[in-house]
């Protein structure tokens, strides 16, 4: 299976890269890194992603950046830029991608907790969540040739220690969890489900 796999250099996509590399042709997609570097908010970027790539048979997303911070330096604008990342950006992906998906293939988006539990500092990326698994619901009436698409939503995961403060009482998704919630949207026969791993 030839699999797109963006935000390959992140946590969460470097352990797929490892647990998928021998199975599977991928080609990763990074902003700095990877056999692609392309930047998910820039349009061009995604469009020359996929002239260069052509025909795939799956995406998966594991980028998405949004803001973390305090309440009080969210300003507009900084919200709107993290919704550009990891709302519009897998958005696009998928609005782009469908032209060179080949049929019955997948997109897997990467959203989170957050949307249900939100917790301080992540309102931006709580937002963002909700937009992408809003989106994927409605995609997935809509896109045709058997074309599938979820999204993976862990909590915290266990090699991101950094965040764990900001997650109290949260247990972390091991990312054992995480490769095989992908591996259910990738693999399996869901369409328009948000694959919960907490």
């Amino acid at each position: 299976m030839k699999i797109l796999l963006v935000g390959a250099s992140g946590t969460m996509g470097s352990h797929l890269v490892n647990a998928w590399k021998n199975e599977h042709e991928l080609i990763t997609v990074g902003t700095k890194s990877g056999d692609i570097k392309a930047d998910i908010t820039s349009v061009d970027d995604i469009k020359k992603m996929y002239e260069s790539v052509g025909s795939f048979d799956a995406l998966v997303s594991t980028a998405g950046p949004s803001y973390v911070g305090p309440w009080k330096t969210l300003t507009p604008e900084v919200f709107k830029n993290g919704l550009n990342g990891k709302l519009l950006g897998q958005i696009n992906l998928v609005l782009l991608g469908q032209d060179y998906i080949n049929p019955n293939g997948s997109f897997t988006l990467i959203t989170g907790g957050l949307t249900y539990e939100p917790q301080h500092f992540f309102a931006n990326a709580s937002a963002a969540n909700g937009g992408v698994e809003a989106f994927v619901r409605a995609a997935a009436i809509e896109l045709k040739k058997g074309v599938r698409i979820n999204a993976v939503s862990p909590t915290v995961i266990e090699n991101s220690p950094q965040y764990f403060d900001y997650f109290p009482g949260e247990i972390p998704t091991t990312m054992r969890a995480l490769e095989f919630g992908f591996r259910k949207s990738v693999f399996g026969a869901k369409t328009g489900e948000i694959i919960k791993l907490y």
